[in-house]
């Protein structure tokens, strides 16, 4: 299978600190992948280095050209897109306004169809279209800056902590839409700390612990290991085999 993104040797440092440390990770095409670790493990540190916002050393390719010397803008041309952590949507301008910015790069015939797509995929957005940013419910705002990253069309959507501070019912929808993504077609990389919904979608994790991956392997696999269920899904073997 060959890669979509091919992620080879890389680190990132803050001054002398390194953060991530000589990681190499794959995402296929049409394929799931999720990045599950304590806070501070690097997980957001990577996806920021691979989109272009931090420098790193090694290579990051994509679609089989390397992307490493490439600027943000290069990148999001390319296919690659990212959903931050804190979704840094524009709180004064409106939902459609918002979403408006993620087509800036496409033409008005292909961005109507981004729209038609989007408001398909949350319905709640398009009810919400006119209503400032600022003034949706968090669970809202992911969907909008999801909606916003799937604006220019995307082959690979890499998603930072995308449940944070969501209600449950509500971070089941978000994985519901992500799982609906892979099958239209987007490849998605997910940093997520609620592993167990992440490995419950995901195709294949990596573990990441003090910048560097520990384990990786299918979901299944990783689902499965004594050492990950005990620090990552709350029981142990022990446990779980208890009545």
């Amino acid at each position: 299978m060959s890669a979509l993104l091919q992620v080879t040797d890389v680190s990132v440092a803050y001054g002398k600190v390194e953060a991530v440390r000589a990681v190499t990770l794959a995402v296929a095409a049409n394929e799931i992948v999720t990045i599950i670790g304590a806070n501070g493990a690097g997980k957001t540190t990577l996806l920021n280095a691979v989109m272009g916002i931090l420098p790193l050393k090694g290579d990051v390719a994509f679609a089989g050209e390397s992307i490493a010397r490439h600027d943000i803008e290069d990148r999001v041309a390319a296919g690659l897109s990212l959903v931050p952590e804190h979704r840094e949507l524009f709180a004064t301008m409106t939902v459609e306004d918002n979403l408006q910015l993620g087509a800036f790069r496409i033409v008005k015939a292909v961005a109507a169809q981004s729209f038609e797509r989007v408001y398909s995929l949350f319905p709640k957005l398009k009810e919400r279209r006119s209503q400032l940013a600022g003034t949706l419910s968090g669970g809202e705002q992911q969907m909008l800056a999801m909606g916003r990253a799937l604006m220019g069309a995307p082959k690979l959507l890499m998603l930072d902590e995308p449940s944070l501070g969501l209600a449950p019912i509500i971070v089941a929808d978000i994985f519901r839409t992500v799982s609906e993504l892979k099958a239209a077609g987007v490849s998605v990389l997910l940093v997520e700390q609620n592993a167990k919904a992440a490995l419950r979608i995901a195709d294949r994790a990596y573990v990441m612990e003090l910048g560097e991956f520990v384990l990786d392997g299918t979901a299944s696999e990783i689902a499965a290991n004594a050492q990950v269920e005990a620090s990552y899904l709350g029981f142990s073997h022990a446990e779980k085999g208890a009545v």
